[in-house]
């Protein structure tokens, strides 16, 4: 067994290592990965960390010794400028990025369910997301109870339902 990853609260520092995670997210295949440079200022990516930490920010950090490894975060899209993955006003979009050396170890697990509650507890009823078909991540979001809601442009929007 591997070390075993803790989870906190993601602070405003953590910006720039949101930032990293949401290019592992846009690179989750190996072949064809685009430099983190063009992910950071185009704008459907980069709506998603400017200006962290804005209120209504929240986000969970996964570390193993002090290191980050994967982060999981939502932040709400005004409909003037939507992310991929919205549904409606006051629904939260979340993203989610992990190390590719820690994936498949349960951290992007760890990362949802415990963004999901924060998401709950904060009195949101349902969290939104999108991801490429094609994307093995799309099983993790099915057990966690994201459903398919829209599909277009080769993106699945998925949302879970909070209460």
């Amino acid at each position: 067994m591997g070390p075993v990853f803790v989870l906190r609260n993601a602070t405003q520092p953590d910006g720039a290592f949101l930032a990293d995670m949401l290019v592992e997210a846009a690179n989750w295949r190996a072949q064809g990965a685009r430099p983190k440079h063009e992910i950071l200022t185009g704008s459907e990516h980069r709506r998603y960390v400017a200006g962290w930490m804005r209120p209504g920010d929240t986000g969970v950090i996964a570390e193993v010794g002090g290191e980050p490894i994967g982060a999981a975060w939502y932040r709400l899209l005004p409909r003037n400028d939507p992310g991929f993955g919205y549904v409606d006003i006051g629904v939260p979009e979340l993203i989610i990025g992990v190390r590719p050396i820690w994936r498949a170890h349960g951290v992007g697990r760890g990362l949802l369910t415990a963004l999901c509650a924060r998401a709950q507890e904060a009195g949101y009823a349902r969290l939104s997301l999108s991801v490429e078909r094609g994307n093995y991540a799309t099983t993790l979001y099915r057990s966690e109870g994201f459903a398919v809601t829209h599909r277009a442009h080769g993106r699945d929007t998925m949302v879970k339902r909070l209460r």
